[in-house]
């Protein structure tokens, strides 16, 4: 999960791109050893596009669920924006 936040904030997005970006997420994650299943997801709603018609992906932005299997141990992991906080949290599942 620190891979995902850390490669991918401050990223260029857009309303066009946001989905393409998702699915780059997805594929670069599910490289990584023993992942099984990785689903990304931006806020659109905290998207805010500059005079260029982009912004920056923010940590707040991504809520990501990846599934890691090793030796035949199943584990999930979550990030989310949690509001309480203010802050992307990971977490186990």
């Amino acid at each position: 999960m620190g891979a995902l936040y850390h490669q991918f904030v401050g990223s260029p997005v857009g309303m066009r791109t946001a989905s393409s970006l998702e699915r780059a997420m997805e594929e670069s994650i599910s490289l990584q050893p023993y992942v099984r299943r990785v689903e990304v997801r931006i806020n659109r709603d905290m998207l805010k596009e500059n005079i260029f018609g982009y912004g920056e992906l923010e940590g707040r932005m991504i809520w990501a669920q990846v599934e890691i299997e090793y030796e035949g141990e199943v584990i999930s992991a979550r990030l989310e924006y949690d509001q309480e906080s203010c802050y992307p949290l990971m977490r186990l599942r």
